[in-house]
């Protein structure tokens, strides 16, 4: 896939989801689409359509915006030190789209103690149910 230009973007994208995916914004916590979805699916990259993460590694962290343990994939991850608002941090962005996704930190549950901290800006839920429909049906075995 190559990377899409940004007038094709503004096209597609929300003005949030362009803020978020290509200038690193971040939406606020508690009032974006999925930081309280509840039904089984997976959560894929806005721009490029990659799978990235799946409601059953997803828990709630009480932090506003939706939060997994791990990602599908972890090759379509990429990590990079983000040292903005005076804070050090590790960035999450997608490897084919290059999209800001979120956060990573070491509070999490689970063995690996880890929370991907992720706008919801930057994704799009597939219902499990619609899993097949939408292209993604070889992601139906997470949930037998």
């Amino acid at each position: 896939m190559t990377k899409k230009d940004n007038e094709q973007l503004k096209k597609e994208l929300t003005e949030i989801q362009f803020a978020v995916t290509q200038h690193n914004a971040t939406e606020p916590p508690f009032r974006n689409e999925y930081w309280n979805e509840k039904r089984e699916g997976i959560y894929v990259d806005i721009v490029s359509g990659k799978p990235l993460f799946s409601s059953l590694d997803k828990f709630d962290s009480s932090c506003g915006w939706p939060s997994f343990t791990q990602p599908i994939e972890e090759k379509e991850i990429v990590e990079k030190a983000d040292y903005s608002h005076f804070m050090v941090r590790t960035e999450i962005r997608s490897k084919t789209a290059d999209s800001h996704l979120g956060h990573v930190f070491n509070d999490g549950p689970g063995p690996a103690g880890l929370r991907y901290c992720i706008n919801s800006a930057s994704m799009r839920f597939i219902p499990k149910e619609d899993l097949e429909k939408e292209g993604y049906g070889e992601f139906m075995k997470l949930f037998k």
